[in-house]
């Protein structure tokens, strides 16, 4: 088998060293050089081409190495083509995302419905901190009716899990909460202090947060908590900053000085040092307010600090999450 340099290919290696302003060598050249007689699929985010080869009907396919260009090559361009090449059966998902139960007592709730599941059904539990993401999947020749009764066992779970349920699509909490809030027009702003603009930074990740995400402070010491917040001097004094006393204010600050619908406030010992015997390492409060007022809730996670604040940024969601989706009905 022969090598062929495939000009477009060489085009557009030519063009990101050119846009980066970097001399490009030889080893890049050959980059474009490609096997006789497979096709060249661009890379539209790296240098190296894939290569799709077929041989008395087999597939053959030569991928890059670096995994987020392999990820949009199979999204945007081999899945698609493997579909069109194939008669493959249909697949169907249905997720629903739950939080605030774990794995093990989920699991426990809805036995039975999973135990009545027909063998064509079957139940994944994709755990992760502070969330259970429960997907139905089926497949064969008829879309609508996988549909139907998936769904038919979904909403029985549903039902049977309600209070821990977020939301019954395939998004991330943070996204389900953009969403409602979208919805109904509201606004939200965040106060960080042990979870250090982790909160934020899970919010801002998804395009058109600013329809709804006003912005929000990082205050860790007691002094930006006052100037920003508007924390009094008094509370932090008496009760410190890991109460929920000191974690209403910041809460109330966010919606009174930065004029949001609602705001979400932490406050914690995410460690792995900073405990008392009252306040041990993993204690964190939260709280959410809006119009309507301020509540707090204490949460005790464990030692390690990187699982603390995403446990701590998945409850300060969740509440918000639910205190929005109460109000926003009535």
């Amino acid at each position: 088998m022969g090598f062929r340099r495939d000009e477009e290919t060489l085009k557009h290696v030519e063009g990101i060293f050119e846009r980066f302003k970097r001399p490009m060598l030889e080893v890049n050249r050959k980059q474009a050089d490609v096997p006789d007689g497979c096709t060249v699929i661009k890379n539209k985010n790296g240098t190296a081409p894939c290569m799709w080869f077929e041989d008395h009907g087999d597939i053959f396919l030569s991928m890059p190495g670096v995994p987020f260009e392999m990820m949009y090559l199979m999204e945007d361009e081999i899945l698609p083509r493997l579909k069109k090449s194939f008669k493959l059966p249909v697949i169907y998902h249905k997720t629903i995302l739950t939080a605030n139960i774990g794995e093990s007592f989920l699991a426990q709730e809805i036995e039975e419905i999973e135990d009545s599941l027909p063998a064509a059904i079957k139940l994944a539990y994709l755990p992760r901190l502070g969330q259970v993401r429960l997907r139905l999947s089926a497949s064969g020749e008829n879309e609508l009716a996988l549909k139907h009764e998936v769904d038919h066992y979904a909403d029985l779970i549903i039902q049977k899990v309600k209070p821990f349920v977020v939301i019954d699509e395939d998004v991330p909490l943070e996204k389900a909460l953009l969403d409602l809030m979208e919805a109904k027009k509201l606004t939200l702003s965040t106060a960080e202090s042990c979870t250090g603009g982790y909160i934020a930074h899970l919010i801002t990740q998804h395009p058109g947060c600013s329809k709804v995400y006003e912005g929000g402070a990082v205050t860790y010491s007691y002094e930006l908590k006052e100037s920003v917040l508007g924390v009094q001097k008094t509370t932090l004094n008496d009760f410190g900053a890991v109460s929920e006393q000191t974690v209403k204010e910041m809460a109330e600050g966010a919606v009174k000085h930065f004029k949001t619908d609602y705001a979400v406030a932490v406050s914690g010992i995410a460690g792995p040092d900073g405990g008392t015997p009252d306040k041990p390492v993993g204690t964190v409060w939260i709280a959410v307010a809006s119009k309507n007022g301020a509540e707090a809730k204490v949460f005790n996670f464990g030692n390690k600090r990187a699982q603390n604040i995403e446990r701590s940024a998945i409850a300060a969601l969740n509440m918000l999450f639910t205190r929005v989706k109460a109000e926003s009905s009535k």
